[in-house]
C-alpha cells in the first residue's frame, strides 16, 4: 500500500504532499512538490521514479494536472501497475490508478487537496485522510466533501500545515492504513514565505507518532529560528 495527499494553495503557491506506506524510505521515492507549481504522488504496484521529472516539466509548461499525467502515462509501458496524482498550480487535480494494482484502490479528488492510496486495509481510509484534512483547514469542509465545492480555508491556516498533514495521516492510519502494516511516512510543504519543510519517517513501527515527535522538534524553539532565518523567495 500507498497513501498519498497533495494540497495546492493557488492563492499563495504554498504547496503540501504527505505520504505513507508499507515499506521502507517512502519519502524518498514517492511524493514530490513543487511551490507555485504542484504536487505528485507516484506509487502503485510498482512506483515510476521517472514521472515525478516529467510531470514538473509539463506543469512548468503550463500544462494542466490532467495533461501533464497523460504525457508520462503515454510514454510508460508499465502504466496498468502505477498509480500517480497529480495537482497543478489552480488545484485541480488528475489521477491514474493502473489495472493491475492491488485492491483496495482508492482516490478522493476535490479542488486543492486529493488523496489516493492502493493495497488498502479499508477503502474507508483515503476518505478518512482527505475529511480530516478538509476539517482542520476548512470553514466549509461538508460541502467540500459531498458537493466538490472548493474549500473556504481558515486565515492562517498554511501556519499549521505541517500539524495538519500529521494528524489527517493519524486518523486514517487509525481506519486501517497499510494491509500490509504502514512503517514510513514523510512530507513536504514548499512556500515562498518561509523555508520548506521535508520531513521522513524512513522505518517505524508508528510512522504517524515518529513524524509527530519530528514536528515537535521543527516547531521547537532553536529549530523554529534556524528555519526563520533562512532566506525565501
Amino acid at each position: 500500500m500507498t497513501l498519498s495527499l497533495v494540497h495546492v494553495q493557488p492563492a499563495t503557491g504554498t504547496v503540501a504532499a504527505l505520504t505513507a506506506t508499507g515499506g521502507v524510505a517512502v519519502g524518498g521515492y514517492v511524493h514530490h512538490a513543487w511551490r507555485g507549481l504542484g504536487a505528485c504522488a507516484t506509487q502503485g504496484l510498482v512506483t515510476n521514479p521517472w514521472y515525478p521529472e516529467g510531470i514538473r516539466q509539463a506543469l512548468g509548461r503550463h500544462c494542466t494536472a490532467q495533461e501533464a499525467l497523460q504525457e508520462v502515462i503515454q510514454q510508460d509501458g508499465g502504466a496498468s501497475r502505477r498509480q500517480c496524482l497529480v495537482m497543478d498550480a489552480s488545484g485541480q487535480a488528475a489521477v491514474h490508478s493502473g489495472s493491475d494494482n492491488v485492491a483496495v484502490v482508492s482516490a478522493e479528488l476535490r479542488p486543492t487537496v486529493a488523496a489516493a492510496g492502493n493495497m488498502l486495509a479499508d477503502e474507508q481510509v483515503v476518505a478518512k485522510l482527505l475529511q480530516s484534512f478538509l476539517a482542520l483547514t476548512s470553514a466549509n469542509p461538508d460541502e467540500v466533501w459531498a458537493q466538490n465545492a472548493t474549500p473556504c480555508y481558515r486565515d492562517g491556516y498554511e501556519a499549521h500545515l505541517l500539524e495538519t498533514l500529521v494528524e489527517s495521516l493519524d486518523v486514517a492510519l487509525q481506519v486501517g492504513g497499510d494491509a500490509r502494516g504502514t512503517r514510513s511516512a514523510a512530507l513536504r510543504i514548499e512556500s515562498f514565505d518561509t523555508a520548506p519543510i521535508d520531513l521522513r519517517v524512513d522505518w517505524d513501527d508508528d510512522p504517524a507518532g515518529a513524524l509527530r515527535a519530528l514536528a515537535r522538534r521543527v516547531r521547537a524553539p532553536e529549530f523554529a529560528a534556524f528555519l526563520a532565518s533562512l532566506p525565501t523567495k
